[in-house]
């Protein structure tokens, strides 16, 4: 929501309405069960009957902020109640030092002497942790200088690629191998490769053999040279430089509260989609698009509005200020934001440290 469109509708509230919406908020938040107009009366520091809270909640409910879920309910705020709370009531808090102090020292001891997946997977495992929602790390395929490749026969049609970077990672794919490859030949692709990919990134790699062209037909024959492109392709992890790696940490911490099938069924659905590439791409999207933390709530993102579910992503970034992944935790919509966006945050700008 726009700032003119929050400011507009904060001018429609008078202080008695925000008041009242402010509760049925932060009861959401907190116990997730619509609040009544009885218990409002009890709470709020004023003398007002139930019957004036019940006119003010109807006001609220033509606003769109809050509804009903049955008859003679209390009231629980709309997605859009819930987006005009997070963009005009909500104060963000500062960490705890605790929980500041806590961040530090794990990312820090996750990352020393470990590789990013290893530091990007204790991440994705401590925001769940500590969010009691799913823990999200998205890893962009970082262009690393390559050390070796290696091809394994595994079946007639099938083989492994080892892949090492100079950094020390290791990556194991299953490439599929044309008819009649034999092992020589995989040998063979994999001595070419190893004579020219030594200290250079992927996009080196393509140009030098692309430049090599006529030299690569002369020294291998076709099969073997098929087997170079796809060593190539295995390595960069999909077409057009796709995001490559989705951690996701605490997915039972989304189911562990759902009775109805129909629900459980749609945060199952979420996480296929979340690891199909198009939904990568989107949660990159999302991250880049913003200097700082965002916040999705519901169907504001196509990618969570089957499930309902909320995200709050911040992206992290490397020695040169390029934006390379994106970290977040995602939850039901009653996500305790507050806590949650400064947490976000500052893991991912802890990931951005150890990276430079």
């Amino acid at each position: 929501m726009t700032k003119p469109l929050v400011d507009q509708q904060l001018q429609s509230l008078d202080a008695r309405s925000r008041e009242i919406f402010r509760m049925i908020v932060e009861s959401y938040l907190r116990d997730g069960e619509p609040l009544g107009s009885r218990n409002i009366s009890r709470l709020l520091p004023q003398a007002l009957s139930p019957a004036t809270i019940r006119n003010v909640m109807s006001d609220l409910e033509h606003l769109g902020l809050v509804y009903a879920p049955h008859v003679s309910a209390g009231r629980m705020p709309t997605q859009a109640g819930l987006r005009f709370f997070v963009d005009a009531f909500m104060e963000i808090g500062d960490l705890a030092d605790e929980e500041r102090r806590s961040i530090e020292a794990q990312v820090k001891a996750s990352g020393e002497g470990s590789s990013l997946e290893h530091m990007l997977t204790e991440a994705s495992q401590m925001l769940s942790g500590m969010s009691r929602g799913a823990g999200l790390v998205l890893a962009t395929k970082a262009e690393v200088p390559l050390k070796h490749i290696e091809f394994i026969q595994l079946e007639p049609t099938k083989a492994l690629a080892v892949l090492v970077s100079q950094n020390g990672e290791v990556e194991n794919r299953v490439l599929e191998l044309p008819v009649g490859t034999t092992a020589s030949q995989l040998h063979e692709a994999s001595n070419f490769l190893n004579a020219h990919i030594r200290g250079r990134t992927l996009a080196e790699v393509k140009t030098e053999i692309s430049r090599l062209k006529e030299e690569t037909k002369a020294a291998l024959d076709l099969l073997s040279q098929d087997l170079v492109e796809r060593g190539l392709a295995v390595w960069a992890g999909a077409e057009g430089g796709l995001p490559a790696r989705l951690i996701v940490r605490g997915r039972a911490n989304l189911l562990e509260n759902i009775s109805a099938q129909t629900d459980l069924d749609l945060v199952r659905h979420l996480f296929d989609d979340l690891e199909t590439k198009e939904g990568l791409l989107q949660l990159l999207g999302l991250a880049e698009d913003g200097e700082g933390v965002r916040i999705f709530i519901g169907s504001e993102n196509k990618l969570f509005s089957l499930s309902g579910s909320s995200l709050v992503v911040a992206p992290y970034r490397d020695k040169d200020s390029r934006v390379i992944g994106a970290l977040g935790v995602i939850g039901p919509t009653r996500l305790n934001y507050a806590r949650i966006v400064p947490m976000v945050d500052y893991t991912a700008q802890m990931i951005s440290r150890m990276l430079r």
